[in-house]
């Protein structure tokens, strides 16, 4: 078993998870068939990532150009191939609130039937593999919303006397009877799949459930992408919304380094049926305007940005991740990037592209 197959394999969570696997000597085939254009347009394209990794990588990667709800392929892909897989990572996913409510249909099909087709596909044809989803916070709709906040001058922040404030949100919370958008349900309907082919199956399923996901490779467009999307913004000029909240809004960033290493380290010990929140915890969060702030700093530019008073419908007003239940399964793994390291590099990144 040499090969891993990551769909999503040109965003930023698969390209980085690609490059993972083949520096671990692994062949990997990536389905990538850039619909990030077609949901936020040019900003959105991963054709250009896709490149780097071919390049790169050379005859250890094989990218396809597959869509993951075309049930008859993705039978045929894993028909071939199932023998020799050594994992999957399903990284693939209609990733914005706005936007599933434009599709719907889109929306549902992408996330919840094309993971349907891959884990009924792996268990068909490579039932003894590490299976990794990678969920969203969103799936707890906006019962965060429901905590007991303080408005501090440039955040909202937990009651320090709740269970929660401590480390953030661990997997107890109900992700039931709340608002989630579309999107969170369709991420809902995925994420328990997985669960059930875990547990009903026993394949070796796991779910990470992120918070912002980030870094130097993402690419950024305003429905998605939080952090790189605001440092295009500040050196392009290009003016920014924040939606609601004031700009209080809480949100905990994990670099994909650190996300993929998590992968990695299931990958080597599987489990079966799991459930991981997975973000920046209280070692890399950040408001809005603390980012934005950040963001000021660090490029030495001002940002043209505006506040609008209504917030996205299931929007969380505060968000940390508790990672501890990972830790403690896999107790190498460590988040090692802070929330001002993680927007030194994007920017970086962003400078060196446009030189």
């Amino acid at each position: 078993m040499s090969i891993v197959l990551v769909t999503g394999a040109h965003g930023l969570v698969g390209s980085a998870t690609v490059a993972l696997f083949a520096e671990q000597g692994y062949d990997v085939i990536g389905i990538d068939n850039n619909m990030r254009q077609y949901f936020f347009g040019e900003d959105g394209s991963t054709l250009a990532a896709g490149e780097r990794l071919r390049q790169t990588y050379g005859p250890r990667y094989r990218a396809l150009d597959l869509d993951i709800r075309d049930q008859a392929a993705i039978e045929a892909l894993f028909a071939e191939h199932g023998k020799d897989l050594a994992g999957v990572v399903h990284a693939a996913a209609q990733p914005s609130h706005d936007w599933a409510a434009r599709e719907p249909l889109t929306d549902f099909t992408i996330n919840a039937n094309g993971t349907l087709h891959l884990l009924e596909a792996t268990r068909r044809h490579a039932a003894e593999v590490p299976f990794i989803f990678t969920s969203t916070n969103k799936v707890y709709g906006d019962q965060p919303n429901h905590l007991p906040l303080i408005e501090l001058e440039s955040r909202w922040e937990l009651d320090p006397a709740h269970p929660y404030a401590l480390r953030g949100v661990d997997e107890s919370m109900s992700i039931d009877n709340c608002l989630h958008s579309l999107f969170g349900a369709s991420k809902v309907a995925a994420d328990v799949l997985t669960q059930e082919y875990g547990r009903y199956f026993g394949l070796k399923t796991a779910v990470f459930r992120g918070g912002c996901l980030t870094g130097s490779g993402h690419a950024g467009a305003e429905l998605h992408g939080f952090l790189a999307w605001l440092s295009k913004c500040v050196l392009s000029g290009r003016p920014y919304t924040v939606f609601g909240y004031l700009g209080k809004q809480v949100r905990d960033n994990i670099h994909v380094r650190d996300l993929v290493q998590a992968f990695w380290e299931f990958f080597q010990a599987p489990r079966s049926g799991e459930v991981y929140n997975m973000g920046g915890a209280r070692i890399a969060n950040c408001s809005v305007l603390e980012a934005i702030a950040l963001c000021e700093e660090i490029s030495g530019r001002r940002l043209d940005y505006s506040i609008v008073p209504g917030n996205r419908i299931g929007d969380h007003q505060w968000w940390i991740s508790d990672v501890q239940k990972f830790a403690s399964h896999y107790p190498r793994w460590r988040l090692t990037l802070s929330i001002r390291e993680i927007i030194e590099e994007i920017i970086a990144g962003l400078r060196q592209q446009s030189a």
